[in-house]
């Protein structure tokens, strides 16, 4: 007899108690925060220059790459790609 799954998806459980948006947005920001400092160890970027490279403060910086704090505007991150030579593509996909 094979194993049956009982109950639904972690998705399932966090839409039911109305946390799916927010688990999704920090997740997101993790994985845009970890992309970030990654490119910019890659290329021996410092907060610094980055920050200066983006026209904009350190503490500014300190908060896009806060993998804690979900918020995160188009403008920075697309200020942030661009400083370190990249693109941003998002899209909508199917749920």
């Amino acid at each position: 007899m094979g194993k049956k799954n009982i109950g639904g998806s972690f998705d399932d459980f966090l839409r039911e108690e109305a946390m799916l948006g927010d688990a999704t947005a920090v997740a997101l920001k993790r994985v845009i925060a970890w992309q970030i400092a990654e490119e910019m160890k890659a290329q021996k970027i410092t907060k610094t220059e980055l920050a200066r490279r983006m026209h904009t403060s350190r503490a500014a910086l300190n908060r896009l790459l806060d993998d804690a704090d979900p918020s995160l505007t188009l403008t920075t991150l697309a200020s942030a790609a661009a400083a370190l030579g990249r693109k941003v593509n998002i899209q909508l996909a199917a749920a």
